[in-house]
């Protein structure tokens, strides 16, 4: 018998089978969908900086951090995390986007604290939050969220250049302090004027994200009471060190995944 005789009577018989299965009522299987193609994009957030179990010493990338949370699921394939600790938005577009490429259909990021100089102001001003010198980091820090909007909307369409089939979702940050366990009033001023900056900074991330069609993924409804000074912390305190402290442990990293996946990051759309 040929080859071709063969072949048709096997695929002969395979559609007998699928219609004598449809006359039953019994369902038959298709095809499995493919799994999400997904890159993570930013700084040490997305890195996962404080989760531990670190694959890198130079950009810190954890086992625990959101990326690689979503990476256990059979519906997402985490074909890389290109995040970076110390990251700004400018060297996410020139270090990053390497790694993207036409199959990709997702991309998420975080990324834009590091433009304000975030660490820089945290660890001057947690020493002593009524210093000359904190008042100049928070002052110079709050005057560059302005310029962090643009920057966005710019690294957006760079991210789409190369991954034009991508969904492309950034988030934002958590509220690092609780202020109502302050221990002092200068602390207690100094952790709601934190929070308020963090706020300011999410906004003109989701505000980049709607200029450009991304979308923007907010976390701190997560991180309600984990605070780095609360009872149950999901971040890192500055005990943590210089590298870990004021960034999310495994828990956080944890509630990072669950946000995004409540708001349905990880499912992209079909093609009919």
């Amino acid at each position: 018998m040929s080859d071709r005789i063969l072949r048709r009577r096997r695929a002969a018989f395979a559609a007998g089978l699928a219609t004598l299965g449809l006359a039953m009522g019994l369902a038959v299987p298709a095809e499995a969908a493919r799994p999400t193609a997904y890159v993570a994009l930013g700084d040490s957030y997305a890195a996962g900086v404080g989760g531990g179990s670190y694959q890198d010493l130079d950009c810190f990338r954890s086992e625990n951090g959101y990326p690689a949370e979503a990476d256990e699921s059979k519906s997402v394939r985490l074909a890389a995390n290109a995040a970076c600790s110390g990251a700004t938005i400018a060297d996410v577009t020139t270090k990053q986007l390497e790694r993207l490429n036409t199959g990709i259909t997702l991309v998420t990021i975080t990324a834009g604290g590091n433009d304000i100089n975030s660490t820089a102001v945290l660890f001057t001003c947690v020493p002593d939050p009524a210093s000359t010198q904190c008042a100049q980091a928070f002052g110079s820090a709050i005057a560059m969220i302005g310029q962090v909007e643009g920057r966005v909307v710019d690294m957006v369409e760079d991210v789409r250049a190369q991954a034009p089939e991508a969904k492309i979702v950034l988030t934002g940050y958590p509220y690092l302090f609780d202020p109502s366990n302050g221990r002092t009033p200068e602390e207690v001023a100094f952790m709601t004027n934190v929070n308020a900056a963090i706020a300011e900074l999410n906004g003109a991330i989701a505000r980049g994200a709607e200029t450009s069609d991304a979308e923007f993924v907010d976390v701190t409804d997560e991180f309600a009471d984990h605070a780095a000074n609360s009872l149950v912390p999901w971040i890192n305190g500055p005990g943590a060190g210089p590298i870990e402290a004021f960034h999310p442990n495994a828990a956080g990293y944890q509630a990072y995944h669950l946000a995004l996946a409540a708001a349905e990051a990880y499912s992209t759309p079909t093609t009919p």
